[in-house]
């Protein structure tokens, strides 16, 4: 039996040589290389914690994304035509797309398929709507399969272009991921000009500019927008429990919790607009490098500092996952985890509620390896809640500027205990099963069946029954987690108009208002009857997540709708010294200050936050313009 089971390896194994591309390296092996059993000795967990070889080449090999379908499978992004030192992407190799199968549940993937081998400057994928999405500058390509054969029925329709790929590698379009709401979002770099994105044939004036930040684009209503800017290069978002969503970035701060329309500080000088005045630090309240000493240019020449390695392990962090799953022990449930390129290791942040919004405090990292070679790039929980881990493979700093190893890759499960085999296929089930999945703590299925739930709705079924189901949930349960799935599954189905967004706004829980005020921005024009609402809010209402999205929504509305809610977010101090709500006001009213200085003026009267009241003033005196008339 034992040889019979050998056999089966090494033709699996001699299978999966011959489909593979003829990849070359130019990496120097100036540091011993490790087998795939080897680095798998190198890695530490906490005790408790098990770790598997999911994966090793030749079966995977420069994974730089993954993304789960309904059925349980992972769907990995091979990205070979990455790029060596500033130069463009590889045009002599294609990227590709394949199909992990796990089909014993025994935590080792078996089976393999190539969806896909034709791409390019391919950074991320995302399963959904009859096909597979996939980030390849400058486009958002969709693959579609809808006999769900495992092959595209025909050549990609690009669903978006004009994200830029002169000279840019590392900072490029990437991180596909399906929301709450049922956007699929993504994330963009600082370098290069920046970018104009548009469906294909946009005029160059109706395309929107993203530089570096968040964007979002709707499947069914084909809008794209941004959702906030600024850092250096985001490389990992996840929403938590609440569908607060956070991404990590690199070499500035790590940790930012999103608020629709928010500036956050940047690598490179202020911003476009030279009145912003101030921009939004992050929401971690530590760093994970010795900042002020650590140069990521010295790491190669000197290593990592003592003080660095104590912090976290070095500034250049990608993959983000917000632990949901059920396998792991509760006490790292809704903590933040990400991979620290160069502390080979996987950081832990814990997530609080202060002032208006959150703060991240450092916790214990998780992982340690200490194969040299491990290059961490993404994490996500399974249908059993065990962890996921790519690992890039390969030596040298960040931008592997020093060559490519295309020829390694690893996928490392890392599970507590022995998981409970679960059953991960939600291709088949029926409605009523779907909807019997919001109602219960299970992360992964949760997303999956939502999704589902809003492919089938987008088809053209019938969802009378389900939205009075979900409705009936959502009224009845006392579960928190179980009404806001319920509140998003009803809008990704059509079941949650204006009229009861608006009821939702007085319910008796934080999270239910700030959702209702979000997805009542979704709904293109905001109406009359929101905007008072809004007003009302503002006045009354001071739980701080609540303000943080009010404040946000001053950037929907016509500058001169503006200045009633902004009047009443400032009518109290409540949070006056956020380091947040403040700059989310001054966002709002900032550009409709020229249009009205004379509402303006009033603001300034009644306006109780000081921050507010002086970059009025500072907008008022115009002291920016006369200095930049005196240059011209």
């Amino acid at each position: 039996m034992k040889k019979l089971l050998t056999l089966i390896l090494l033709t699996s194994l001699l299978s999966q040589a011959e489909d593979a591309p003829k990849l070359f390296n130019t990496q120097e092996l100036s540091t011993p290389f490790l087998k795939p059993s080897e680095a798998l000795k190198a890695i530490t967990v906490p005790k408790g914690f098990r770790v598997q070889l999911a994966a090793a080449e030749p079966m995977v090999q420069q994974p730089i994304d993954m993304a789960w379908d309904e059925r349980g499978r992972l769907w990995i992004a091979e990205c070979y035509t990455y790029a060596e030192k500033e130069t463009n992407f590889e045009k002599k190799l294609k990227d590709r797309i394949i199909i992990l199968e796990d089909t014993n549940q025994d935590g080792v993937f078996d089976k393999r398929k190539i969806f896909w081998d034709q791409a390019s400057q391919l950074t991320s994928i995302e399963i959904g709507f009859g096909g597979v999405w996939a980030a390849c500058a400058p486009n958002i390509l969709f693959l579609a399969d809808k006999n769900g054969d495992d092959k595209p029925d025909g050549e990609p329709q690009v669903i978006l272009d004009g994200f830029d790929n002169d000279k840019v590698r590392h900072n490029i379009v990437n991180g596909l991921r399906w929301g709450p709401d049922g956007w699929l979002y993504g994330r963009h770099g600082i370098l290069g000009p920046g970018s104009k994105v548009g469906p294909p044939g946009t005029p160059e004036a109706n395309r929107t500019d993203i530089q570096c930040g968040i964007w979002r684009y709707h499947p069914t209503r084909k809008i794209f927008d941004v959702v906030c800017h600024g850092t250096t290069n985001p490389w990992g978002h996840d929403w938590d429990e609440n569908g607060q969503l956070f991404f990590i970035n690199t070499v500035i701060g790590h940790l930012w919790h999103v608020v629709p329309g928010a500036r956050y500080q940047r690598m490179y000088g202020q911003h476009y607009d030279k009145h912003l005045y101030e921009l939004i630090q992050q929401t971690a309240d530590h760093y994970h490098f010795d900042i002020g000493k650590e140069k990521w240019s010295d790491l190669k020449k000197t290593g990592m500092t003592s003080a660095t390695d104590a912090a976290g392990g070095g500034h250049a962090h990608t993959g983000m996952m917000i632990y949901l799953g059920n396998n792991w022990p509760k006490q790292y449930r809704g903590n933040v985890f990400t991979l620290n390129l160069h502390g080979l290791r996987m950081n832990q942040d814990t997530l609080h509620r202060q002032g208006a919004g959150y703060v991240g405090k450092h916790a214990p990292d998780v992982m340690q390896t200490k194969d040299p070679w491990f290059r961490g790039i993404e994490l996500s929980y399974g249908p059993d809640g065990g962890v996921y881990v790519l690992d890039w493979s390969d030596i040298g700093e960040c931008h592997d500027n020093d060559g490519i190893h295309r020829t390694s890759g690893r996928i490392y499960k890392i599970s507590y205990g022995k998981p409970t085999k679960i059953d991960g296929d939600l291709s088949k089930e029926t409605l009523r099963d779907l909807i019997a999945w919001t109602g219960i703590d299970n992360e992964w299925h949760r997303r999956q069946s939502r999704r589902v739930l809003q492919e089938r709705a987008a088809l053209g079924h019938d969802m009378t029954g389900a939205i009075k189901k979900i409705r009936s949930l959502y009224e009845k349960t006392a579960v928190q987690n179980t009404a806001l799935h319920s509140m998003w599954v009803l809008n990704c189905i059509g079941g949650a108009d204006e009229e009861w967004l608006l009821k939702q706004t007085h319910h008796g829980n934080e999270h239910i208002r700030t959702w209702a005020i979000k997805l009542l921005c979704d709904h293109g024009e905001i109406s009359n009857a929101t905007k008072t609402r809004f007003i009302q809010m503002a006045d009354k209402d001071t739980a701080g997540l609540v303000q943080l999205h009010l404040a946000s929504a001053l950037q929907q509305l016509p500058f001169n709708d503006r200045w009633p809610l902004a009047t009443a977010l400032t009518s109290h101090g409540t949070y006056a010294k956020d380091p947040v709500l403040p700059l989310m006001v001054w966002y709002g009213i900032n550009p409709a200050i020229p249009e009205n200085r004379a509402e303006a003026i009033k603001l300034i009267a009644r306006c109780k936050i000081p921050k507010v009241r002086q970059f009025i003033a500072r907008r008022l005196a115009g002291e920016e313009d006369i200095v930049e008339e005196k240059k011209k």
